[in-house]
C-alpha cells in the first residue's frame, strides 16, 4: 500500500483542499499558516501523544479560537502541519490521498475552531 508523489504534487493537493474550503470556514484562517512536511519529528510526535506505532497525519499547534481573549493579539499565526510520508503511506492511490489530505485539514481546523478529539469521535468525524 502506498502512494507517492513529489512535494510540489502533494502540496499542490493540499492547496486545492484548501481553496475548496466554505467561505464561512476561510475566513477564519487569516492567522493561520498551513505547511506540509515530509515525517512529524520527535517532538512532534509527543505533543500529540502519538504511540511508537502510530502515524501523526496533521497536526495544530496554537491557541484555538474558543480560547482566546480579549487580549489576544501580536502572536505568530497558528500552524497546521499536514504530514506527507504518513498520508502517502495509508493511500492507495492519488484520489484517495487527495481525500485523506482533506479529512486531515478538516480535523485540524476543527482544532482550530476549538473542537476537540473527543468531540470529533462523537461527531463521528474521527
Amino acid at each position: 500500500m502506498g502512494v507517492r508523489l513529489s512535494d510540489a504534487e502533494f502540496e499542490a493537493l493540499v492547496a486545492e483542499v484548501l481553496d475548496a474550503l466554505p467561505e464561512d470556514i476561510a475566513r477564519y484562517l487569516d492567522n493561520v499558516d498551513v505547511v506540509v512536511a515530509r515525517w512529524p519529528t520527535p517532538e512532534q510526535r509527543r505533543e500529540a501523544g502519538i504511540a511508537d506505532d502510530e502515524l501523526l497525519l496533521g497536526l495544530y499547534e496554537g491557541v484555538p479560537l474558543t480560547e482566546r481573549g480579549v487580549h489576544y493579539g501580536l502572536v505568530l499565526p497558528d500552524k497546521i502541519t499536514i504530514f506527507q510520508g504518513p498520508l502517502e503511506r495509508i493511500s492507495r492511490n492519488r484520489a484517495e490521498l487527495r481525500e485523506h489530505i482533506r479529512r486531515t485539514v478538516l480535523h485540524e481546523l476543527a482544532h482550530h475552531f476549538g473542537i476537540s478529539d473527543e468531540r470529533l469521535r462523537e461527531l463521528g468525524a474521527y
